[in-house]
């Protein structure tokens, strides 16, 4: 069994799948990809985090926490680029994984992300429903208490964040072209908001607030980190766009690459004119700190503006979450090792759409009923352990197939590699042990999962049950197939 469990893929296998009649349309490019990661990399970091982290961590130094992040997810996104370009497949870092370390280390990934893209679709819905009924409540309409919190906030459940999951759920199925452009629109607002905040706060920034420069220390700047590593989370998003890139070997690379570096540069601008507006303490306890320092310097007018910005800075996340999250489920699910219900292709809009539709119900129900804190810890500690799978994968698949043709090449392997695998570990490590018990305890889970169903049902697993699916098996809407 051991030799078993780490059977791979090859690269031709996955690309040979997604060649097959009744695939997804080829519709995006370099500029589509770079405003899905930016959709997906600016909102409840800039929006919500940068408080939390500043107040309770990192102080002033946020800005250093930005950059440690940001080298963490660079060393990452280099390695997602050389993958991304070479296999152009769905799966983002499952596929990646699979290729390279086998189909072991291949579910354990998929499971993380599973773990990261549910648990981030529910933080951020939720952070959307507090914007929401904030402005509500700016135009006279107070929404009961009771329908806007989980039952663990003083709440019976976070309407408003389920019903944003199924609004977003729709666009998603109903075709990529469409999310995407509904994605550039609400990015062009979002970038716009983020840079408006820049030219007011900028005037407004007293040098003495930045004094004491890290309250917290060292240890504080490092776990502001492992909080806002949230922020950062999205440009993986992109690669799992593969199938329906025009030339993925040029425009996943120049997607993810691009999106990373302009959120960076506005996370730092930001982030070191929000704290020197406003002393770091006094953004303990507020969930809308970019429209809170507006306040305080008296841009009441642009604190509202703000608030839509952010709004739809959420709403674009959304959107880029949910659709990414039924990629990889599908690319799981052509493998074999999850049901095929959630390879499914709809023939109509070509999309995963009952992949799409599952997991938009399993993340409302997550955002309706269970608190912001834990939720956005558990997407944060799922992704580190993704990213450092990935590095490792870079380095393995250098060794196994050196000669491999690569239209994009990670620098400096091993050291980038190594890099992000030594970063996302201390960042790991800063979590609190609650956040370790508990994706230790998923991942028991997913164990379960593995050897009672996926070990069998894998197409390469050569067991009882190899011959029961078809390597495509989601374009079969036959009644037999179905109950594959």
């Amino acid at each position: 069994m051991t030799r078993k469990i780490f059977r791979t893929k090859s690269i031709n296998e996955f690309i040979s799948e997604t060649q097959k009649e009744g695939g997804m349309n080829k519709v995006l490019g370099t500029f589509e990809l770079t405003m899905l990661g930016i959709g997906c990399i600016i909102g409840t970091g800039i929006f919500v985090l940068t408080g939390v982290a500043a107040a309770d961590y990192a102080g002033p130094a946020l800005v250093i926490s930005f950059i440690i992040a940001a080298i963490a997810c660079g060393c990452a996104a280099l390695c997602y680029s050389e993958f991304a370009a070479m296999v152009p497949v769905a799966g983002s870092a499952y596929t990646y994984g699979y290729i390279a370390l086998g189909e072991f280390w291949a579910w354990i990934i998929g499971w993380d992300l599973i773990l990261e893209y549910a648990f981030a679709i529910g933080a951020v819905a939720i952070g959307w429903s507090g914007y929401f009924a904030n402005i509500m409540s700016n135009i006279g309409i107070n929404l009961p208490a009771i329908l806007t919190n989980a039952p663990y906030a003083g709440g019976i459940v976070n309407l408003p964040a389920m019903l944003i999951i199924a609004l977003v759920t729709w666009i998603n199925i109903m075709g990529v072209r469409q999310s995407s452009s509904v994605n550039n629109v609400i990015v062009a607002i979002k970038l716009a908001v983020v840079l408006l905040f820049i030219v007011l706060g900028f005037s407004n920034v007293n040098p003495d607030n930045w004094h004491p420069f890290m309250p917290y220390g060292w240890n504080g700047v490092l776990s502001g980190a492992s909080v806002i590593f949230f922020a950062y989370i999205g440009f993986d998003a992109v690669s799992t766009a593969a199938e329906e890139v025009k030339n993925p070997q040029k425009d996943l690379p120049r997607g993810i690459i691009l999106s990373l570096i302009i959120c960076t540069v506005l996370y730092i601008i930001v982030s070191a004119i929000l704290t020197g507006m406003v002393p770091y303490l006094d953004f303990k306890g507020q969930a809308a700190p970019v429209a809170f320092a507006l306040q305080q310097v008296g841009y009441h007018w642009g604190a509202a503006i703000i608030s839509v910005g952010a709004i739809c800075g959420l709403t674009s996340v959304l959107l880029v979450m949910l659709f990414g999250q039924s990629r990889i489920l599908f690319v799981m699910s052509r493998d074999g090792l999850l049901p095929g219900i959630f390879g499914h292709i709809n023939q109509k809009y070509k999309t995963p759409a009952r992949s799409s539709l599952i997991i938009g119900i399993i993340t409302a129900i997550v955002a309706g009923f269970l608190p912001i804190g834990i939720v956005a810890e558990l997407t944060n500690i799922g992704t580190l352990c993704a990213f450092m799978i990935v590095a490792a994968a870079v380095i393995v698949l250098r060794k196994k197939a050196p000669d491999r043709p690569r239209a994009f090449k990670c620098p400096w392997v091993p050291v980038v590699p190594a890099l992000a695998i030594i970063f996302c570990g201390i960042l790991i490590w800063m979590l609190p042990v609650v956040t370790q018990i508990r994706f230790i305890v998923w991942l028991i889970l997913g164990l379960i999962i593995y050897f009672g169903y996926s070990y069998d049902h894998s197409i390469i697993s050569g067991g009882l049950f190899s011959g029961s699916m078809k390597p495509s098996g989601q374009h079969d809407d036959s009644p037999t197939a179905k109950n594959k």
